[in-house]
């Protein structure tokens, strides 16, 4: 589906300009494609050189994910199919953020909930990324999450498609970190969110943010999910 500027896409004139003057100016954009989570949005920028270049930007509505860490210092995974790599994945309980003027925190709740059932009493805010800014705008949020607690089965969340076969299982958080070191763990949220942890854990939990800290970099709400 091809359409021409969004919510979300930069206004002709706006642009970025650094401290030393230089100025990127986009002088064009247009949404291109349109699909279930993702838009491409095509940018005509002008350089600090007066020269002009196409950068095509995946939007993404941005995600969060939960480092779920138990009294015993072990953490929660999940193992997901991820079809884009043909195979299941070893990763944090996770999710994008479809659901509009859903606190941060609480969507991250919800995930814990549906993938692990498992509620937490006690949030932090661990690490805030932005994916690959070269290509794309997703940025994602990982909570660290403790105080677990086991929903009972008659009330956890029944998954479909992807998630109908999720299993989970809890990894002491040093063998996470090993298993990130030998490659058993390769989903990028797990990977920076296990390292985090055990960086945090190491300085005593103290680099720990409050769970409502702002977001700058939360991307611009995209297309709708359903």
């Amino acid at each position: 589906m091809d359409g021409g500027p969004a919510a979300g896409a930069p206004a002709a004139e706006a642009g970025y300009r650094s401290d030393s003057g230089h100025r990127y100016e986009v002088v064009e954009s247009d949404v291109v494609f349109t699909g279930r989570i993702i838009r491409l949005r095509r940018d005509i920028v002008r350089m600090p050189d007066g020269g002009v270049s196409q950068r095509d930007v995946i939007m993404h509505p941005g995600a969060v994910g939960v480092v779920a860490l138990d009294e015993s210092g072990r953490v929660v995974m999940v193992n997901q199919y991820r079809h884009p790599v043909r195979r299941p994945l070893w990763e944090l309980p996770a999710g994008i953020l479809d659901i509009p003027g859903e606190p941060l925190a609480t969507a991250a709740a919800r995930e814990l909930a549906e993938e692990a059932h498992l509620t937490a009493a006690r949030w932090d805010l661990l690490v805030d990324v932005l994916a690959s800014p070269g290509m794309t705008d997703e940025a994602y949020r990982v909570f660290l999450a403790r105080e677990l607690a086991v929903i009972p089965p008659s009330r956890r969340h029944v998954g479909v498609h992807e998630e109908a076969d999720m299993r989970t299982r809890r990894v002491d958080l040093d063998e996470a970190v090993a298993d990130v070191l030998s490659g058993t763990i390769t989903n990028a949220m797990a990977v920076i969110g296990i390292l985090a942890a055990a960086t945090a854990r190491a300085g005593g939990f103290t680099s720990l943010r409050a769970a409502d800290t702002p977001w700058p970099d939360r991307p611009t709400p995209g297309a709708p999910v359903s």
